[in-house]
């Protein structure tokens, strides 16, 4: 799974909490004790730049993305 530049993940931290990281970053953009305020948090930082904003799950899988950026495919609608 890569982790590119172009992206803002949700990720649990290890000491409890919540992390908004930059794809790539080894520290967090952002801490904060729930997962709703990281998700609010991160999807405003991930507008505001234009990445990929990655929601994940406390087994660190992907629970849900948004494109923020400049999707080549964008939804018909």
């Amino acid at each position: 799974m890569s982790k590119g530049p172009e992206s803002h993940h949700v990720v649990p931290n290890p000491d409890g909490g919540w992390d908004v990281k930059r794809g790539g970053a080894s520290r967090a953009s952002v801490h904060t004790e729930t997962k709703q305020e990281a998700i609010d948090r991160g999807r405003e930082i991930s507008r505001n730049q234009g990445t990929e904003f990655r929601i994940h799950n406390k087994d660190g899988r992907i629970a849900s993305s948004d494109s923020h950026g400049n999707d080549p495919n964008p939804p018909e609608g």
